[in-house]
C-alpha cells in the first residue's frame, strides 16, 4: 500500500473510512464524530451499523466509485484515509486515494495513536476478547472509573461498540488479525486464547503464537495476565478449576439455567458469583475480566456486583426467545472451538432438549483449514442446517463448499439451505441456535418473528 504515513492528528480535519461498517472501523468513526471531525466512508452494504452512523452525520457511500467521495474530501491536505485489510486490493477507491497521494493508514495504526498516551488495557485472544473487553469496561464504569472503550461488538448496556469517558484509561480489544495488535502500547494486557485461526494471514499456528509473543513483549513492565496453559510467559494466570493459577473459578454449577461459581484470587475468595450471562465460556470470560479489574484497584465486591448485572454483548450467546417450551440463541461463533463451546453450553443449560443449529461458514480459507473440525463439532447437534459459505474478502476456493462440509457431518438430520429459504425452513424445535460471523445476523429478526 502506497502513501502510508506516521499518523499525526494535529492537522487532520477530515477522515474517510474504507470499510466504515466493520465493527472495529465503526467504533473509530463514532469516536471521531464525537471529537468533531468530518467523517465519511464507504462500505459494501447498508447495515444497521451504517444506518446508525449516517444518523450520526457520517456521509456513507455504497459504491466503490471515486465520484461518490464528498467534495470536501478532495482537499487532501487535511484529510486522512483509514482502511481495513477486508477492502480488496483492486478497490477503485483505494487506487484513487493512492494515485492522489492522500495520507493512508490502517485501522490498527490510528487506534494505537489514540491510545498511546493513556492507560491502555488491551484484551487479546482468538476467542473471548469481545466479551471480556466489554465486561471489563462495564465493571470499570459501574465502579466510577469513567473509562473509554473500543469494542469488537455491540455492548448491550450502552448499545454501542464505543464508550467515551473522562478518565485517562481505555479498554481496547486487541485484534490479532493482520497482526493489528502489534500497533498498540498496552499498560496492562490479557491473552485469553491462541487457537489456530487466520491461517490465511499467518500460514501456521506457530507463526500465530509468535505474534502473540511479540504482543506480550510490548506490555509495560510485564503487566500481563494469560490463561493458564498458553505458551506465553506472564506474571499472572487464570483458569477454571485450577490449583495453580492466580485466579481460578471453582465449584462451578448450574442453578435455574444460570452458572454460579466461586472465584479464588490472590488475597481471598468470592463465593457464589454469577455472571448473568449463559454459557460455561462466560464463566471463564468473567474470571478474566475480574483479574484485570482487580489490578486496576476495583474492589472485589464491586467487581462481583458488576459481573452479575452485566447485560452482555449482542451476538454473544444472545437469547432472542426463552420460554419453557422454546429457546432461540444467536452467537457469533465462526471457529470450531467457538462452536464446540456454544453447543456444549446449550447442552448444559438445556439438557435432554432437541438442539437445531443453523450455521453459516465464514471464509473459504477458514472452512478449508478446519473442515474436519467444523464437521466434528457441528455433529454434536441433533439437526444441522447449513448455509453457503460467506466469502467476506475472499474469492471462492475450488473444492471448498458447504456441501463438502455437510457430507462430513454425522448427525442424522442435516441439510444445505439457501439463505432465501429462511425463516420458513425452520421447523419446530426445542432449542434453536444460529451461528456465524457473516450476514446470518440479518436472519435473526425474521426467525424470531416466525417462531413466536
Amino acid at each position: 500500500m502506497k502513501n502510508l504515513v506516521m499518523i499525526k492528528l494535529d492537522h487532520i480535519e477530515r477522515i474517510y473510512f474504507l470499510g466504515i461498517g466493520g465493527i472495529g472501523m465503526s467504533a473509530l468513526a463514532r469516536y471521531f464524530v464525537a471529537k468533531n471531525f468530518v467523517v465519511a466512508g464507504y462500505d459494501r452494504n447498508r447495515s444497521e451499523i451504517c444506518t446508525s452512523l449516517e444518523q450520526a452525520s457520517c456521509n456513507i457511500s455504497y459504491e466503490d466509485e471515486p465520484v461518490t467521495i464528498p467534495d470536501s474530501f478532495k482537499d487532501k491536505k487535511n484529510t486522512l484515509v483509514v482502511y481495513t485489510p477486508a477492502i480488496p486490493k483492486n478497490s477503485k477507491l483505494i487506487k484513487h486515494f493512492e494515485d492522489g497521494a492522500y495520507a493512508l493508514c490502517k485501522r490498527a495504526e490510528i487506534l494505537g495513536e489514540i491510545t498511546k498516551n493513556v492507560q491502555c488495557l488491551a484484551i487479546a485472544g482468538t476467542h473471548g476478547k469481545t466479551t471480556i473487553s466489554s465486561l471489563l469496561s462495564y465493571i470499570l464504569s459501574d465502579n466510577l472509573v469513567d473509562c473509554s472503550a473500543f469494542l469488537g461488538g455491540i455492548a448491550v448496556d450502552i448499545n454501542s461498540n464505543l464508550r467515551i469517558g473522562t478518565a485517562d484509561i481505555t479498554v481496547v480489544e486487541a485484534d490479532e488479525f493482520d497482526r493489528s495488535f502489534l500497533k498498540l502500547s498496552p499498560n496492562w494486557a490479557l491473552i485469553s486464547s491462541m487457537d489456530a485461526d487466520h491461517l490465511d494471514v499467518y500460514g501456521t499456528s506457530k507463526l500465530l503464537e509468535e505474534s502473540f509473543q511479540l504482543f506480550s513483549d510490548k506490555v509495560e513492565d510485564g503487566n500481563l495476565v494469560v490463561k493458564e496453559g498458553l505458551n506465553v510467559p506472564s506474571k499472572y494466570s487464570y483458569a477454571l478449576d485450577s490449583d495453580t493459577a492466580d485466579f481460578s473459578a471453582t465449584n462451578i454449577r448450574v442453578e435455574h439455567n444460570a452458572y454460579f461459581f466461586d472465584i479464588i484470587y490472590p488475597k481471598g475468595v468470592c463465593k457464589s458469583v454469577t455472571t448473568g450471562l449463559p454459557g460455561i465460556h462466560n464463566v471463564e470470560n468473567a474470571l478474566a475480566a475480574f483479574s484485570m479489574a482487580y489490578f486496576q484497584g476495583v474492589s472485589t465486591n464491586g467487581i462481583v456486583g458488576s459481573i452479575a448485572s452485566f447485560s452482555g454483548v449482542k451476538r454473544r450467546f444472545e437469547y432472542h426467545v426463552k420460554t419453557d417450551h422454546q429457546v432461540y440463541i444467536d452467537d457469533y461463533a465462526h471457529h470450531p472451538k467457538e462452536i464446540e463451546v456454544a453447543i456444549r453450553s446449550a447442552r448444559d443449560l438445556f439438557p435432554n432438549k432437541e438442539l437445531t443449529v443453523v450455521f453459516q461458514p465464514h471464509l473459504f480459507s477458514r472452512t478449508r483449514d478446519f473442515m474436519d473440525d467444523f464437521a466434528q463439532e457441528l455433529s454434536a447437534a441433533d439437526k444441522v442446517m447449513l448455509l453457503d459459505i460467506y466469502p467476506a474478502r475472499e474469492a471462492p476456493i475450488e473444492g471448498i463448499t458447504s456441501q463438502v462440509l455437510l457430507d462430513k457431518i454425522t448427525c442424522k438430520q442435516k441439510g444445505l439451505y439457501a439463505r432465501s429459504k429462511f425463516p420458513e425452513a425452520i421447523v419446530k424445535t426445542e432449542v434453536l441456535m444460529t451461528l456465524g460471523a457473516g450476514d446470518i445476523d440479518e436472519l435473526i429478526q425474521p426467525i424470531k418473528e416466525y417462531i413466536t
